[in-house]
């Protein structure tokens, strides 16, 4: 194994910072080339590249886990592919196969191993694979060129002070359009996003919860993350909506609630004045795995679930066996680990 960098890996963060190689990969003359590992991390592309005026681009993200013995491995990259693709079919960019995906996430982290946080700190490599549409363009249309490219960052265990209850404040704001793009991981969605964020962290709130669009009365996504909760009966319940970026996260954690802990499992419209349902709450996604939700403020209302303080014992145990299975201590369904 390649020496590890000096890094205080319990002090790190979610930021950026530059790593010895990129793979990098354009798709010129209708189809994608072979790729290569890089040094440079700047991109020189046209003043004129769709990505920058019409936000032709997408992106996605995924870690690299340093499990006990040292090894390496990914967790669940081929849904990452599956859904770079989604993304890239509605905003008419060329897919990408699901081999290519993988391999150049493998050679990243191969590239870079030095970076990957020893096992038993929380940190973790995170990747950042894209695309964007580039070269000289002028109208409303498809990029002529698209350059697909993976990155990685060393970064901390989300909980600082340990897994712990935020609260989330109903933004009036909507995150996407009915039949938008809320389905798909692009740019967009989040600089729409970054106002709302402002407003509610200036009301002392982690995040806002974004409703439907269409009528304003079911959750919808928490933040940039995805809404669960555990009703009073122990069912795990998620929203579903053609507007919801489907997280690799909380459809994981749906199989382990059904198949692990044997919980009844919903994906349906969750009304937001039907909070008393729900004995426990969290948000879900790669960078926290779950961020518990001690309340949620509603109608001028802060509408606690399990506590302010305390994780719920449910939440709990779905992020510890999710975590084990992505640092490799707890055995994964069939499928879901790739070792680098």
């Amino acid at each position: 194994m390649e020496k590890q960098v000096d890094i205080d890996w319990g002090k790190l963060g979610f930021a950026y910072m530059k790593t010895d190689y990129r793979f990098i990969c354009s798709w010129k003359d209708g189809k994608w080339g072979e790729g290569e590992l890089v040094e440079d991390n700047m991109l020189r592309i046209s003043e004129s590249s769709a990505a920058l005026h019409y936000g032709q681009q997408c992106f996605e993200g995924l870690k690299a886990y340093r499990r006990k013995d040292g090894k390496i491995q990914l967790f669940r990259p081929d849904q990452n592919a599956k859904r770079l693709n989604s993304s890239c079919r509605r905003l008419l960019m060329p897919e990408l196969p699901e081999e290519i995906f993988i391999e150049a996430c493998k050679k990243v982290v191969q590239a870079n191993e030095k970076y990957v946080p020893p096992y038993g700190t929380g940190a973790t490599l995170y990747l950042r694979p894209f695309v964007i549409g580039v070269g000289d363009n002028l109208g409303v249309k498809p990029a002529p060129e698209f350059i697909f490219c993976v990155f990685c960052v060393p970064v901390g265990a989300y909980f600082k002070g340990g897994l712990a209850p935020v609260n989330f404040m109903v933004s009036d704001y909507d995150r996407a359009a009915p039949y938008g793009t809320g389905a798909a991981k692009v740019g967009g969605n989040y600089a729409a996003s970054m106002l709302p964020h402002e407003l509610a962290v200036k009301k002392g709130f982690a995040d806002c919860i974004y409703l439907d669009p269409a009528t304003h009365t079911n959750i919808e996504e928490v933040g940039a993350a995805n809404f669960f909760g555990i009703t009073k009966d122990n069912k795990f319940v998620t929203p579903i909506s053609e507007s919801i970026l489907p997280s690799i996260t909380k459809y994981s954690l749906m199989h382990l609630a059904k198949d692990y802990f044997g919980m009844p499992v919903e994906e349906r419209d969750v009304p937001v004045d039907r909070l008393d349902d729900f004995a426990e709450a969290g948000a879900c996604g790669t960078a926290a795995v779950i961020t518990p939700i001690g309340g949620i403020e509603y109608g001028g209302k802060l509408h606690v679930f399990f506590s302010e303080t305390e994780v719920g014992p449910v939440t709990r145990k779905l992020y510890d066996t999710l975590c084990g299975i992505q640092f490799g201590d707890i055995e994964a369904p069939e499928g879901w680990i790739v070792e680098v």
